[in-house]
């Protein structure tokens, strides 16, 4: 007995041979079809949102001691408003931040009344009439101890034109600044803000950094440390007109 040619069964019904082929490509063309659309979805997930950037935070300079708490209240004017122009070189363009408005160049010097190492207070009104270099430290802050002898070196050689430097230590005890000025042989007062109010005051939120103000109490010039001599010299050629200071 022969056995008959049946077609193929899926379920209870019947398929003719001839449309197998055309099921094979339909299928193929349906994979074909999902496997795009899997590809399509993934990239969708994946792409990020129009106009996403990604940034990261600026972090502030290696050289820099940065004090979080401080918090920058509006200065009070140590006398009136005075309009300025500004320096020459080493002005506000010299300074590593490149912002005047950072160190409120051609504006009056904030009020600084603070009690002075081994003895008395540091009043800056006292000293209208006198070009000042101010400095905001920390004994803890390695570049703070960098600009020491620097500093020393300016006030010696200096001091006949009636330059005043003062260096205002933040948030630390009188026997640590006290040690660690006779340790550098500061020939300059030392002022004890322990509060940090002063700082905040100054807007001094990193340290170090430096203003320099002239005879008349407007601030003329600031820099965040650590500097070297050059900017040093800048700076103080912008309180000392007609003097030449060198590096």
């Amino acid at each position: 007995m022969g056995f008959r040619d049946t077609p193929p069964t899926i379920g209870t019904g019947t398929l003719r041979a001839d449309m197998w082929p055309r099921l094979s490509i339909l299928a193929g063309l349906l994979a074909g079809v999902a496997a795009a659309a899997l590809v399509i979805g993934g990239i969708l997930v994946l792409a990020p949102e129009p106009g996403a950037v990604a940034t990261s935070p600026p972090q502030p300079s290696a050289s820099l001691t940065v004090l979080p708490s401080l918090t920058a209240s509006p200065a009070p004017s140590a006398g009136p408003s005075e309009s300025a122009s500004p320096g020459p070189s080493g002005s506000p363009g010299a300074s590593p931040s490149g912002s005047a408005a950072l160190f409120h160049v051609g504006e009056s010097a904030p009020v600084l009344v603070v009690p002075q190492v081994g003895g008395g207070t540091i009043d800056l009104a006292n000293l209208r009439g006198k070009p000042v270099w101010i400095n905001f430290m920390g004994t803890y802050c390695p570049p703070c101890r960098d600009e020491f002898p620097l500093m020393n070196g300016f006030s010696a050689r200096l001091a006949n034109t009636g330059l005043v430097v003062i260096a205002v230590d933040v948030k630390e005890d009188e026997g640590t600044v006290a040690a660690f000025a006779e340790g550098l042989g500061a020939t300059f007062p030392l002022g004890l803000d322990a509060d940090g109010s002063a700082a905040a005051r100054w807007d001094a939120v990193a340290l170090p950094v430096h203003f320099w103000i002239d005879k008349d109490g407007v601030i003329r010039d600031g820099a965040l440390g650590g500097i070297g001599p050059d900017l040093m010299a800048a700076g103080l050629r912008t309180i000392l007109p007609g003097v030449e200071v060198s590096p």
